[in-house]
């Protein structure tokens, strides 16, 4: 197949997130199975306009904004070089069905709703969020969509997307090539926190630095690993030092590979506060380590990508969500046994599966193979992690077990 992806965003550029990972792994496994794959994606200072990510070729014009519309005019000029297209939707999509001859697969890690307000005024909030929950479901009515999470696919039902034409497909886990190397990686002696992404609001890392103050009486060596670069980062740090907890706020800014998994490896524990995210790549890369994870339920992704009270925890509140952090900082035994479980769930997750799984989506929607059958919605019910802890339910058979990978 000729496939063009539309992204906002190449892993080169310094914001690239885990939408990006998703992009080019998915790329590459496609790549490799024989397809030709290109990035149309937008430039950032010091980009070269061409590239080539191993077989995939990269396009870029446009800015962060103006990509859209430089998107939008190769797909015009070259639509019958395609395919297919992989319109990636990052709140706004690149509208390709108005221009393009060729089928056109959505790709949605979750839905913006309330992060419209979190950046934009009022005016501009309503008129992105009608974009996103009216304009695009029925521009790509015809389309077939692929998300990385139940919760998404839920929500984009709520939206009007006919639940048939939603295909899931979970990310990957990027593993390590010297993975074993980290087994010898220690703890950190005084207890210690790794919140890792993007530093923009949603993301509430606010709410990391709130966990140290609340519990720096209780664990004076407390130390909170902020990794990744963002605009966000000076709001952050003034919080830190309105809290009187700066020193105990370490921001690394954006590591190499190496750097990133020793930090995940040495950690005791990793936060994701953000209130929305598609999946939670780094819960599972924190996995591969033995390190739990602990997110909010209600932001979507992460309610998969962490097993409640098996691999890591998940709260309803920011109260809860700091008594989980002190449960398991308190509690080495069973910190150990969710690190051993997470570690184990973490391994069940490859981008050879996600990039076959679209791959496969793409060749259905071309109607060169039948559709692959989709796991069906899991009621999620969750303990409050404490309560489990003070029944021992780790020792028992107690122990929810919420989301299996097939």
């Amino acid at each position: 197949m000729r496939v063009l992806y539309l992204s906002w965003r190449d892993r080169e550029n310094p914001e690239a997130g885990g939408s990006e990972v998703f992009v080019e792994r998915t790329s590459e496994v496609m790549s490799a199975l024989g397809d030709e794959v290109t990035i149309h994606t937008a430039r950032f200072p010091g980009a070269a306009r061409r590239t080539m990510h191993g077989g995939v070729r990269v396009l870029r014009a446009g800015n962060r904004f103006t990509c859209y519309a430089a998107g939008l005019w190769h797909l015009l000029r070259h639509s019958r070089d395609y395919d297919v297209v992989i319109d990636v939707q990052n709140g706004v999509p690149f509208w390709s069905p108005i221009v393009s001859r060729v089928p056109v697969v959505a790709v949605v890690h979750h839905v913006h709703r309330d992060q419209w307000s979190s950046i934009f005024g009022e005016r501009l909030a309503r008129f992105g969020w009608f974009l996103e929950s009216k304009a695009a479901p029925f521009v790509y009515r015809k389309s077939r969509y692929v998300t990385v999470s139940k919760a998404t696919r839920a929500e984009l039902v709520e939206l009007g997307v006919d639940a048939e034409r939603i295909d899931l497909v979970y990310s990957g886990n990027d593993h390590p090539r010297d993975l074993d190397s980290y087994a010898d990686v220690p703890r950190t002696p005084e207890p210690s926190i790794t919140v890792l992404g993007r530093l923009v609001p949603h993301k509430q890392v606010e709410i990391a630095v709130n966990t140290v103050a609340r519990l720096r009486p209780q664990f004076p060596g407390l130390v909170l690993n902020v990794v990744g670069s963002g605009y966000w980062q000076e709001n952050i740090a003034r919080h830190a030092r309105d809290l009187g907890v700066e020193d105990a706020v370490r921001f690394h800014g954006f590591v190499d590979e190496e750097t990133k998994h020793t930090l995940l490896a040495s950690s005791w524990l990793v936060m994701m506060p953000s209130y929305k995210e598609g999946w939670g790549l780094t819960i599972v890369e924190a996995g591969l380590h033995g390190t739990p994870s602990l997110a909010f339920i209600q932001a979507g992704g992460p309610s998969e990508s962490i097993q409640h009270a098996s691999t890591g925890a998940l709260a309803s509140t920011t109260d809860e969500l700091i008594d989980d952090v002190r449960v398991l900082l308190e509690r080495a035994d069973v910190r150990e046994e969710l690190g051993r479980n997470a570690r184990r769930y973490a391994r069940s997750f490859s981008w050879n599966s996600a990039g076959r799984n679209l791959h496969h989506t793409l060749e259905n929607v071309l109607g060169r193979a039948t559709r692959a059958p989709q796991p069906p919605d899991t009621p999620l019910h969750v303990e409050r992690l404490r309560a489990l802890v003070e029944r021992d339910a780790f020792a028992s058979d107690e122990r929810p077990h919420v989301v299996s990978v097939s």
